[in-house]
């Protein structure tokens, strides 16, 4: 990512709260246990603006400021500390490496701040896990608030910055979709080769392994989530990780895997027969669910709204449970009460981007739902779970036990196009006739 496009995305930011001055908090550290810390991963918003990836530092963005518009507070360099946490780029490299037009120390925070927040109109900040943070901004805010009747100038109002920030991260770039596609292809080499790996009698965590083990060769950062890798009947749990069972002849392989790539994601899900063939009544399932998929990827286009791809899926998913009487009555009751819940409990998909589940509002409004626009990037996901602990809603017949225990997720990873879409994650395979022959 260069830095020119880092500095257009603070302009356009900037263009948005004219006399507003907008304050980002790095993220957290995040301990694993005792004083053993988690690898650290920046705050999503403040990587987006800056690229900038340690933490204790502060963004502000000063548009009305006649020198400094782009100003970071950031830790020193410290021999003594670096010496065991690491490099850091220090006050002077972070105007260099990264075009600040001013930079602090972290504990000048509270003397040079006032600067740049006395004479906005509005005070941009979204209030997040950090409570002492939290506390700090708005201290500031109500100690201007006091002087504004002798100086006349003061942030009169506070706003969250997801309002703002959150839409311009919703289109994607020819640079992020670079970063996205490596991350797919990386999940795209995984999935693929899970698929041939799995085997009777090897178990979930050593399909894990392997996976995540091409994450790294391929120069991933980690694992995008963790990854779910589920068997039988674990495949009817959402965000079942544990991965400690089995591999058993005829089962189903649920595999739920993305990467992290210089911080965007992939997020592939794929459904298998562990032995190479499916039974009669997982293959009735996975095609259902397949259709549901593909029919649902055709309403992913610019000028749709969110929830069409969606409802199309659900459709499809109810229209097949009625015919394999699993559901039962009037086909519009069934979906405007939502009877289909106990078998497919989730939504068809989500943003994707920085984060998985990335920003950006689906709605605009109680009945307004979001029009899919060119550079958008979600996932396709729909899945039936038929558990056997799964309790059908009020006058729905029980689960034949013929469909105990199958679950099929399908996801591909969609980016919306000025004509249509593109399915990033095309090359993982979903047919059952090529499925099938990966075994032989």
């Amino acid at each position: 990512m260069t830095n020119n496009e880092y500095q257009q995305r603070r302009q356009a930011l900037m263009d948005k709260i004219g006399q507003g001055t907008a304050i980002f908090r790095s993220a957290p550290t995040a301990v694993m246990h005792n004083d053993v810390e988690y690898p650290y991963r920046q705050d999503s918003d403040f990587y987006y603006l800056t690229g900038f990836d340690e933490e204790e530092a502060v963004l502000v963005l000063v548009p009305h400021h006649e020198e400094h518009q782009f100003v970071l507070f950031v830790q020193p360099k410290d021999v003594k500390k670096e010496t065991w946490t690491g490099y850091r780029v220090g006050v002077e490299a972070a105007k260099e490496k990264f075009g600040a037009d001013e930079a602090y120390p972290i504990e000048e925070l509270g003397k040079q701040l006032p600067q740049y927040l006395q004479k906005a109109d509005c005070l941009y900040y979204h209030f997040g896990r950090d409570e002492d943070f939290n506390h700090r901004i708005l201290k500031w805010w109500q100690r201007l608030i006091a002087q504004y009747p002798k100086k006349g100038v003061a942030p009169r109002a506070i706003a969250d910055t997801n309002f703002i920030l959150h839409p311009l991260r919703q289109v994607k770039s020819s640079q992020e979709l670079a970063l996205i596609r490596k991350a797919v292809d990386i999940a795209t080499e995984a999935h693929n080769y899970a698929q041939k790996f799995a085997q009777p009698g090897r178990y979930e965590y050593e399909v894990q392994a392997e996976i995540e083990y091409i994450f790294t060769k391929n120069g991933a950062m980690s694992p995008a989530y963790p990854s779910i890798v589920a068997s039988g009947e674990n495949a009817c749990i959402l965000h079942y990780i544990e991965n400690k069972r089995q591999l058993q002849e005829n089962d189903l392989l649920l595999i739920d895997a993305g990467c992290c790539y210089e911080y965007y994601n992939s997020d592939i899900t794929r459904t298998f027969p562990v032995s190479g063939k499916f039974t009669p009544e997982q293959k009735i399932i996975y095609e259902l669910v397949l259709e549901a998929q593909i029919k649902a990827i055709e309403q992913v286009k610019a000028g749709n709204t969110y929830n069409q791809f969606h409802d199309t899926a659900v459709r499809v998913l109810v229209e097949g449970l009625m015919d394999l009487g699993i559901l039962q009555g009037d086909i519009e009751e069934i979906i405007k009460e939502e009877k289909y819940k106990p078998y497919y409990m989730h939504k068809t998909g989500h943003w994707l981007g920085l984060d998985v589940h990335d920003v950006g509002g689906y709605k605009m409004g109680e009945d307004h739902w979001q029009t899919l626009q060119p550079g958008n990037v979600l996932t396709v996901e729909p899945g039936l779970y038929l558990s056997p602990h799964a309790k059908p809603v009020e006058g729905q017949p029980e689960l034949p036990e013929r469909w105990h225990g199958i679950g099929v997720r399908i996801e591909d990873d969609v980016l919306v196009t000025a004509d249509g879409n593109e399915v990033l994650s095309a090359a993982v395979p979903k047919s059952v006739e090529v499925m099938e022959s990966l075994k032989e």
